[in-house]
């Protein structure tokens, strides 16, 4: 039960010129002894306006985005409005350095009536690719898995294959999912293949999810200095990069046997 501050100062009254003790007075009372010398502390120390109640809630959120941030991302989704939430909070990062995540934004964007209709209702992946792979190096497919390992922790597998043959050209253990060790996997697989020396008519295309790091700015622009052209599946459709989830859930399946 709260008491106003009047009736905490009545109380501490009533205690000091009761002519039975402080504890026989407080049970009648029904006031703990401990919440009483709380009570009693403060008033000798602060006066009455000690006694005042306080809101329990914090004055400011220690996490909480700075409203200067919130309206620079709200800027940018109304100069961009065809980008998504994972989009706007990967753009926002790469040209403004400052880390914000997807829900974030997407909190933000719908706190503002900035949300349209999920993009999945009006988006339709085909069964199958049009132009197939005839031949190794044409497109290479990539994307990351996660495994918890004993003692490690979380860690994520980036692995790049070939999707005419199926042969997994390079892969990296990775303590993070980030556009960097994406560059990084590929120009592993760049040296094993020899497409990093060879004379070719094009580089092997990439083939990937939406992930974060395959959005990025800083991986697009990886791929233009090294002339790779990048293809990304229809949102909400992982058989577009079949081949390779079906590659990570044989590894995984092994792992679980073996180990």
């Amino acid at each position: 039960m709260r008491y106003p501050a009047s009736e905490k100062i009545e109380i501490i009254g009533l205690v000091e010129l009761s002519a039975l003790s402080a504890r026989k007075t407080l049970e009648r009372l029904g006031v703990p002894r401990a919440t009483f010398y709380r009570w009693y502390d403060q008033y000798r120390t602060g006066g009455p306006e000690a006694l005042a109640d306080r809101s329990s809630q914090l004055s400011r959120v220690w996490n909480r985005i700075p409203k200067e941030i919130r309206n620079r991302i709200i800027d940018l989704a109304l100069e961009q409005t065809e980008l998504s939430p994972r989009e706007l909070a990967v753009r926002f990062t790469d040209t403004q350095g400052y880390f914000v995540s997807e829900a974030t934004v997407y909190r933000l964007l719908k706190a503002h009536d900035l949300i349209t209709s999920p993009a999945f209702i009006v988006i339709k992946a085909t069964n199958e690719f049009t132009d197939k792979t005839s031949a190794p190096n044409e497109m290479w497919q990539t994307d990351f898995t996660y495994l918890k390992i004993i003692g490690w922790g979380w860690h994520y597998l980036s692995t790049i294959l070939d999707d005419f043959s199926r042969y997994v050209i390079a892969w990296k253990l990775c303590t993070t999912m980030k556009a960097e060790d994406v560059t990084n996997t590929l120009e592993m697989a760049l040296t094993a293949s020899g497409c990093d020396q060879a004379h070719v008519r094009h580089r092997p295309r990439l083939l990937s999810d939406n992930g974060s790091s395959y959005i990025s700015g800083d991986l697009a622009d990886w791929l233009d200095a090294k002339n790779m052209t990048h293809v990304r599946g229809a949102p909400y459709h992982p058989q577009t990069q079949g081949k390779i989830e079906r590659w990570h859930q044989t590894l995984k399946n092994r792992i679980l046997l073996e180990n």
